[in-house]
């Protein structure tokens, strides 16, 4: 689950972690009232979405007077701020957030992840922050710098050490970066995290460290122990059929495909994906739906993947072992007599039950297209759109 960058700043404040001074707006007047409550000349009005390369796609701006952040907070809320990371129809902005503008003298790089190969959170650090950091990664790998932390051991002096050289730090600001990343770790593990990502970390004017940027990530398996957390989940920045997919524990995600896929297992999920692929295909989604259906899962399933407009034709392929196929074939027969179906269904099952699920479909007066391998699905449910 993401954050938003103000409730990843909150949550940065609450663990003594420096932040600019600032907070949400949700209309033109609450963010000028924002600017009057914060003092100063001058602010930074930023677009709130699950999204990064906000400043190129220029979701943030630089206001010299209250009536300006007000106008600037009118005319981002309420819009789409397509980016980089987003779709073609981008994310829809709710929320802006009003900061005071910083004195800025250097722009840093600071992030904390998951390395699963390593089974070790990962700070990785660089001199090199910014909007370019992806181009950094790409082109000049010997500028950034990666520790992986012992959880035995946890954070160790000499680790801090080598990133504040790293990062061309003086001995305040070493110090300064020590408290950060202890905070850091400490906001990590107890918050279960997969992500905590700062760019760019600054260097004032003064010469003190500022986490002007912040984006947190918090795994989804964990939020049954943050309920605070999961309260702060922002539904309106995911897709409509993902979040949908969810309230009936079915795993689904949307592509930009034309080849709607119901499969039971991951794996299973995958190779028909694949094989989909391989004979010139395109998949429209990924749609698992479990081990354990049902056929009311099923048919829900089938009406979420019914109701993208892409979708020009549907493979159900199940593998019928912990979950029965004629449960598949009641969910399908739901679904289509609900809500009718107008483009061509390949249905390929095996396993459990599967004569008796035959006998529903052959029954159900429905214009199924019968598949008896996997190839054979895959090239049938191409061939009927072609």
């Amino acid at each position: 689950m993401n954050l938003h960058e103000y409730q990843a700043k909150q949550l940065l404040a609450s663990y003594g972690i420096p932040v600019p001074e600032g907070g949400p707006a949700h209309s033109a007047e609450e963010a000028r009232e924002r600017a009057k409550a914060l003092g100063g000349e001058r602010w930074v009005v930023k677009a709130q979405v699950h999204a990064g390369g906000r400043g190129k796609a220029g979701g943030v701006k630089l206001v010299n007077s209250k009536d300006e952040a007000g106008t600037v907070a009118e005319a981002l809320l309420g819009t789409r701020l397509v980016t980089r990371q987003t779709t073609a129809a981008g994310q829809p902005i709710n929320t802006v957030l009003v900061e005071a503008a910083q004195d800025i003298s250097r722009e840093l790089y600071l992030s904390l992840l998951v390395d699963r190969a390593k089974a070790r959170v990962a700070i990785i650090a660089s001199a090199a922050g910014g909007m370019d950091i992806e181009e950094v990664a790409a082109k000049e790998p010997e500028k950034i710098v990666t520790v992986y932390i012992n959880p035995a051991a946890g954070l160790q002096g000499y680790e801090i050490r080598r990133i504040g050289f790293a990062l061309g730090l003086d001995g305040n600001q070493r110090k300064q970066l020590g408290k950060i990343l202890q905070g850091f770790y400490k906001l990590f593990l107890e918050k279960d995290l997969s992500l905590l990502e700062i760019n760019p970390m600054v260097v004032s004017g003064a010469g003190d460290l500022l986490c002007l940027d912040a984006k947190i990530n918090i795994d989804d398996n964990a939020l049954f122990r943050h309920t605070d957390l999961d309260a702060l989940h922002d539904t309106s920045q995911e897709n409509a059929k993902e979040t949908q997919a969810k309230q009936w524990d079915l795993n689904y995600i949307a592509l930009d495909g034309n080849i709607a896929c119901m499969v039971n297992g991951a794996g299973l999920a995958m190779a028909t994906m694949d094989l989909i692929k391989l004979h010139g295909g395109e998949p429209a989604n990924f749609l698992d739906v479990g081990g354990t259906t049902n056929a009311e899962k099923v048919a829900e399933a089938f009406k979420i993947i019914l109701s993208d407009e892409k979708v020009k034709a549907i493979l159900v392929n199940i593998f019928g072992g912990i979950v029965r196929c004629d449960l598949i074939a009641e969910g399908i027969i739901k679904a289509t007599k609900e809500i009718g179906v107008d483009r061509p269904v390949v249905v390929r099952l095996e396993g459990t039950n599967v004569e008796r699920a035959r006998e529903l479909l052959d029954a159900s007066g429905l214009e199924l297209i019968s598949a008896g391998s996997l190839t054979e699905a895959a090239e049938k449910v191409i061939g009927s759109i072609q």
